[in-house]
C-alpha cells in the first residue's frame, strides 16, 4: 500500500512511519519542521526514516498547493501533523493554522484521490474536556485552544466521510510516552531531571492529576490496525489508550525507582486548560480493531530511559 504520513518527523509520526515501512508499505513522510520544540530532534527522526528508505518532504500543509508536490495515488493518509499541547508560547493563530487550516487543505487534497481507502485523523483525548472517563459518545467539551482546534480538525475529516467524499476515521490518543517523546512532556522532563539532578517543574495541583499513560508501541499497533478495516472504521471515532490510570505522583515514583534517585520538584502556577483526569475507555477499539495494549508503565518508562541515555 502507498501511504502518506504527515508530521512524520515528530514523536508519534516517526514511529508510525517506521512501523508502516517495516510492514512492507510504501511510505512517504511529510513535516514542516516547526520550531515548537528543538528542530534538531525532528531532523534526527527524519534522517533515521531516510536511512530506512522513507522519503521525507519538508512542506507546510497550511499551503493549498499540495496537489502540485505530492502523488495523487495514496491508499491511506495518516494525519499526525498538529500544533500540540497547551504551551503558553503557542498563539491561537498557531493552533488555527496548524490544526484547522492544515487539515482543511489536506482533506481537500485527499478528496482528489479516487481510490483512497481511508483517511485517518490522529486526534486527542483533550477533545473531551477537563475530566475524561468516557466512551466516544460523550459530548466534547474542550477546555484549551488545542482541544478546540483538534475537535474542529476531526470534524473536518469526518464531514468528508458523512458526505461520501472519502472514508475517514479519527483516533483519539491518550497520554502517549516513549522514545522520541517531545522534550516538554512529563516523562521526558522527569528522566532529564532525574539524570541531571535538576528540579522538575510541577504545575500547581497537578500532582494528583490522573492519566492513562500509553506507550508508543501500543499506540502505533492500534493505529496501523485500521489498515484493511476501512469499512468497519469509516465514520468512526475511536479511543486509543490504556484503561489503567496513574497520578502524576505515581508516574514520578516510577521514574525515581528506575533511576534510583529522588527527583526534586519546583512548583509553578497552574496551567489554564490542563486536564484533571483522562482515563481511556477502549471497548470500541477492542471490538473493531482487536486493540490490546500490553506495555506496562514501568517497562515502557525503562525503554524511554534507555533511549534517552543513548542519545
Amino acid at each position: 500500500m502507498k501511504i502518506l504520513v504527515t508530521g512524520a518527523a515528530g514523536f508519534i509520526g516517526s514511529h508510525l512511519a517506521e512501523k508502516l515501512h517495516s510492514m512492507g508499505h510504501e511510505v512517504i513522510g511529510m513535516d514542516n519542521f516547526s520550531g515548537y520544540y528543538n528542530v534538531h530532534l525532528k531532523r534526527q527522526n527524519a534522517n533515521q526514516l531516510r536511512s530506512f528508505g522513507i522519503p521525507m518532504i519538508e512542506q507546510d500543509i497550511c499551503v493549498d498547493f499540495l496537489v502540485t508536490i505530492l502523488p495523487r495515488d495514496f491508499d491511506y493518509v495518516f494525519h499526525c501533523a498538529a500544533q500540540p499541547g497547551i504551551s503558553s508560547t503557542s498563539t491561537f493563530e498557531d493552533y488555527l493554522n496548524n490544526n484547522i487550516i492544515a487539515t482543511h487543505h489536506l482533506t481537500d487534497f485527499a478528496n482528489q484521490h479516487l481510490n483512497l481507502k481511508l483517511f485517518i485523523n490522529i486526534g486527542t483525548s483533550s477533545i473531551y474536556g477537563s475530566d475524561v472517563y468516557c466512551d466516544e459518545e460523550q459530548m466534547a467539551k474542550p477546555v484549551s485552544n488545542y482541544g478546540v482546534t483538534k475537535l474542529a480538525a476531526e470534524q473536518i475529516a469526518m464531514t468528508h466521510s458523512r458526505l461520501g467524499n472519502f472514508p475517514a476515521c479519527s483516533l483519539r490518543l491518550y497520554s502517549v510516552y516513549g522514545s522520541r517523546e517531545r522534550p516538554d512532556k512529563m516523562f521526558s522532563q522527569l528522566i532529564k531531571c532525574g539524570l541531571n539532578g535538576r528540579e522538575f517543574p510541577l504545575f500547581l495541583g497537578s500532582l494528583t492529576h490522573k492519566r492513562s499513560f500509553t506507550h508508543i508501541k501500543d499506540i502505533v499497533e492500534g493505529i496501523v490496525s485500521v489498515i484493511g478495516k476501512e469499512k468497519l472504521c469509516d465514520g468512526q471515532i475511536i479511543n486509543l489508550g490504556t484503561d489503567k490510570e496513574y497520578t502524576t505522583e505515581e508516574g514520578m515514583q516510577v521514574v525515581e525507582k528506575l533511576l534510583k534517585t529522588k527527583i526534586q520538584s519546583k512548583e509553578k502556577p497552574a496551567r489554564s486548560g490542563d486536564q484533571l483526569r483522562t482515563k481511556a475507555v477502549i471497548i470500541k477499539a477492542r471490538d473493531l480493531l482487536n486493540y490490546n495494549p500490553t506495555v506496562l508503565l514501568e517497562e515502557g518508562v525503562q525503554e524511554q530511559i534507555d533511549w534517552f541515555k543513548s542519545q
